[in-house]
């Protein structure tokens, strides 16, 4: 198979492998690694889908953070994990972060709406066994301590 070919098979599974959701650059060279695909075929692909605008790290970290913030909540931290496993350089997350602050929830009030279900059924609970089943539920979610103290004291007065 010459490289044209190769080219034309590789592309054709990246747009299908697009289909699916939004990828990183990162995830898309390590999709055709997988799939045997030459180095410099990667790398013209890559280039290919960067040009057609299917491909684009910053957006994809965009929407990525809008949609964690919608659908699945995550502290900032777990966030930032995430995205640097999928190769999205630091700036770009820092980046993204700073923008998107006006169009998501403060932390503080995913976590209370997270833990609104978990506050109703440890009413008889005492406050270090909700601070212990509570936070560590939060934490693994990656919000930071600070975060998981407020939404909890916050939970605590309004029950």
């Amino acid at each position: 198979m010459d490289l044209q070919e190769q080219f034309e098979k590789y592309l054709n599974l990246s747009y299908r492998y697009l289909t699916i959701r939004n990828r990183s650059e990162k995830e898309i060279r390590d999709y055709l690694t997988k799939k045997n695909a030459a180095v410099e075929v990667i790398e013209k692909i890559i280039a290919s889908l960067r040009e057609k605008k299917f491909l684009n790290d910053e957006a994809f970290a965009r929407s990525w953070v809008l949609n964690r913030a919608r659908l699945k909540p995550k502290g900032e931290a777990f966030l930032k994990f995430e995205l640097r496993q999928k190769g999205i350089a630091q700036e770009i997350i820092e980046k993204v972060l700073r923008e998107v602050q006006e169009e998501i929830p403060d932390e503080v009030e995913q976590a209370k709406s997270l833990i609104a279900r978990r506050m109703e059924r440890m009413k008889n609970a005492s406050r270090d066994e909700i601070y212990q089943k509570v936070g560590s539920f939060l934490a693994r979610r990656g919000y930071t301590w600070s975060v998981v103290k407020k939404a909890i004291d916050e939970a605590l007065k309004t029950s």
